[in-house]
């Protein structure tokens, strides 16, 4: 497997693909399949152990000239006979101790390409050298990942990469690495130019982006050059066959909608839900399910305002100045412990964890016929109707985002907006609240909504993508649809009135036990990814 991140590995997550990286290995083992990981120590991923193995250097042709890339080994941390690969480059440290770079507005992916170009010679060379021994099947994970379809197709000294399947698996469709052709440094024509000058048109034009054809691709090459493509789950997979409509609210092909529709036409598109890591059996043995499914304690409180306080002073760390988004967020953790302290606890606890991007949050930000944003709607009518409840959001990302978010944060009290990720933080949400909030635009997958579910906290989520495939409305959460952002707003603040309504009701209590009981297993899921994507490549 060829990918940007891997969760088994400290510091090597920013999204969920990484997740799924670091469960996968696991889950195929259990069907008999041995998963290797090849992706860049980034500088920091590598640290001298004695289970670190130097293999060697590669000497890659890239950018007109041959760069040399050390490539090292480790065993994969709980998969006896897995192997994780990391390559080591300069170029893959412009961001010291990140995986991505920023970018910027002119020149969008102009780092990140380079890196990942490099990154897909490198395994490339790696693979047809010996250095690494030639696997059964190349499964490439999102754009990053894309060149190398490229190069097995079309580089003659890669030619050898045909001789294997290919995989591709497409995490969020939204964000493609599109660059220049040529002209430009970051550009197809700088990275590789004797490929570039002998590609004909026809290999051109499967490489182009259908809106742009003075760029290049990458998710496109990933998706038109793989023997199959997988994406995260079956909604998905159907969403993604029509074109994105901003107007109504639905966000689709991106663009590449012709690509996914031929793919598919030939029975060569297939989606698979991710799955979730679930706690043994003997772990939950003589605790009954009513014990485990109540509503928060105090001490569960108290603990809960601990692990935000430990946050806060932690994010820190790094400042040379308190920032006010968290003083607000301190201000507000001190008024919950005055409750606590004379045993109050909130009525209804909202949480909501993820990254601030306009795919997760766009929806909450939706300016109303009110005048007011659907997020204002919320906590106005939170209050009215829930007067002692709380919502608190966990997430970092966009600043424009953050900043509106912290707008609101100083003005409502039942607002605890913590800007950052925290994981224990993260797993104390996770576990004690009432109600998970999750009205992304789009979700390829969703990984959240398992989380919350896996603990017995009923979800409120938008019905695209995976999320429509993990909750049912009325028996294990709630859902809601609109077309076009404001419906879909209105519908939103409609269906949690209803939640809201439906709370502490016999009603309520089945539909957290449903929750609580879905199960989204690795196992199964692994059957799957050996019988529809590997077999019969």
């Amino acid at each position: 497997m060829v990918a940007a991140e891997n969760g088994a590995l400290a510091g090597a997550k920013v999204g969920g693909m990484a997740d799924v990286i670091r469960d996968l290995p696991q889950a195929l083992a259990g069907v008999d399949l041995c998963v290797d990981v090849i992706m860049p120590s980034y500088g920091f991923l590598t640290s001298p152990t004695a289970q670190t193995q130097a293999l060697g250097e590669l000497e890659v042709a890239f950018g007109g000239r041959f760069e040399r890339v050390k490539l090292v080994v480790i065993p994969h941390p709980w998969v006896d006979g897995a192997k994780i690969y990391l390559l080591e480059h300069g170029l893959w440290q412009s961001t010291p101790g990140k995986i991505y770079s920023q970018g910027s507005a002119e020149r969008p992916f102009a780092d990140d390409a380079t890196k990942f170009a490099l990154l897909c010679a490198s395994v490339a060379k790696a693979l047809v050298t010996g250095l690494i021994p030639m696997p059964q099947v190349l499964h490439l994970h999102d754009w990053h990942a894309g060149c190398l379809a490229m190069l097995r197709a079309f580089a003659p000294e890669y030619s050898a990469l045909k001789t294997i399947g290919c995989v591709f698996s497409i995490h969020n469709l939204a964000l493609q690495g599109i660059r220049p052709l040529s002209q430009d440094a970051s550009s197809l024509a700088a990275w590789f130019p004797e490929l570039f000058a002998a590609l004909s048109d026809g290999q051109r034009q499967l490489i182009v982006d259908p809106r742009y054809p003075h760029c290049i691709n990458p998710m496109r090459m990933g998706i038109v050059l793989s023997d199959r493509v997988h994406l995260v789950s079956p909604s998905y997979a159907k969403e993604v066959l029509l074109p994105s409509d901003l107007a109504a609210g639905f966000f689709g092909g991106e663009g590449l909608e012709q690509d996914l529709r031929l793919k598919t036409a030939e029975a060569k598109v297939i989606g698979i839900l991710n799955g979730c890591n679930y706690p043994s059996p003997s772990s939950k043995k003589g605790q009954p399910a009513t014990q485990q499914l109540q509503r928060i304690q105090l001490d569960e409180f108290k603990t809960l305002l601990t692990r935000i306080e430990a946050a806060l002073v932690e994010w820190q760390g790094t400042q040379t100045q308190v920032s006010g988004v968290d003083m607000i967020a301190f201000a507000r953790t001190q008024a919950h412990w005055r409750h606590a302290l004379v045993g109050k606890v909130p009525s209804f606890l909202l949480t909501s964890v993820g990254r601030l991007t306009d795919q997760k949050v766009l929806i909450l930000r939706q300016q109303l016929p009110s005048g007011f944003s659907v997020l204002e709607t919320l906590l106005t009518q939170l209050q009215q109707a829930q007067p002692q409840a709380l919502f608190i959001l966990l997430g970092s990302g966009d600043a424009d985002i953050a900043k509106y978010f912290q707008s609101l944060a100083a003005k409502y009290a039942n607002f605890l907006f913590l800007q950052g990720y925290h994981e224990s933080l993260s797993e104390c949400l996770y576990q004690h609240g009432d109600l998970f909030l999750m009205p992304s635009s789009f979700e390829p997958c969703g990984i959240s909504q398992m989380l919350a579910m896996r603990a017995g906290q009923p979800c409120l989520v938008h019905g695209v993508g995976g999320l429509k495939d993990t909750v049912h409305d009325g028996i294990d959460g709630f859902v809601f649809n609109g077309s076009g952002l404001t419906e879909q707003g209105e519908a939103f603040l409609h269906r949690l009135k209803e939640a809201i309504d439906c709370f502490n009701s016999e009603n309520w209590s089945k539909i957290r036990m449903n929750a609580w009981k879905q199960r989204f297993d690795w196992g199964r899921i692994a059957q799957m990814y050996q019988q529809q994507l590997y077999d019969n490549l």
